[in-house]
């Protein structure tokens, strides 16, 4: 699935929200050490940068290269290119050691992976009893009323272009197999809301729908999901005029979960 943001990764990279501070807090507050992090499917590095103010160090790992050459250069992040599989020799060598990772974080990919695999990926190098495991996802956008509607008639035309793992991302990610115990304070593994916010124009909002998987799945058989007319009615919705600054939210759904001994 990797393919699909390879040939946008430059968009992605510039319309994609910035996680709110009160995500890191909150996940932080339920990671007892702060001494490492595997921010899984890290793509340009928008959480691995987050991170690493809270923790000492982040490994970033993404199956494109090209996403992750977008990232930002810290100190305290090391990024890795990896297949999209990866044995559990080489997960150890090449990321982390067994029984050393004090939070796996997976930002708006987890619905990619497959769960079985990754879940032995998890129990093996999870610090235990306390090692945890935080996954998140934002849905549609939300701008206001006569934007939202454009918006919504365009997603649902988008449909039959989304690969099948996107409805776990409609469904908020409230029906995963999450097989972790609540982090303490908490009675389950959520999903928990946060929300994201982003200033953008008309030009950056249309860019944003250009950086889906969807929008490029879509191109590749012939259907263009941004014609004229719908631009039109973006920026009729928009107010006439394209520059005008818009602040766009994002909801995020967490599920956060501790391995256990």
């Amino acid at each position: 699935m990797a393919d699909l943001f390879h040939k946008q990764a430059e968009k992605y990279a510039e319309t994609r929200p910035s996680y709110p501070s009160e995500l890191f807090q909150f996940i932080a507050a339920k990671t007892p050490r702060h001494d490492l992090v595997w921010d899984v499917g890290t793509g340009s590095g928008q959480a691995a940068v987050a991170l690493a103010k809270i923790y000492k160090n982040v490994v970033g790992t993404d199956t494109s290269q090209q996403q992750l050459s977008y990232g930002p250069k810290l100190s305290n992040v090391r990024y890795v290119h990896t297949a999209p599989t990866i044995a559990l020799p080489d997960l150890h060598a090449n990321v982390a050691p067994p029984d050393s990772v004090d939070l796996i974080t997976v930002a708006q990919a987890f619905h990619w992976f497959d769960l079985p695999s990754f879940y032995e990926q998890v129990r093996s190098v999870l610090h235990k009893p306390n090692g945890v495991l935080a996954v998140w996802c934002y849905v549609e956008p939300v701008v206001d009323p006569t934007v939202d509607e454009v918006f919504w008639h365009l997603y649902n035309e988008s449909q039959p272009y989304w690969a099948e793992a996107r409805k776990i991302v409609d469904d908020r990610y409230r029906n995963l197999d999450f097989p972790f115990h609540p982090v303490d304070g908490e009675e389950s593994t959520g999903p928990f809301e946060f929300a994201a916010e982003i200033r953008m124009n008309l030009n950056t909002f249309l860019t944003y729908i250009k950086s889906w998987s969807a929008y490029q799945t879509a191109m590749e058989k012939g259907m263009y999901l941004l014609p004229d007319q719908t631009v039109e009615n973006f920026r009729k919705a928009w107010g006439g005029d394209a520059e005008e600054i818009k602040v766009v939210k994002f909801p995020i759904f967490l599920r956060i979960g501790k391995v256990g001994a």
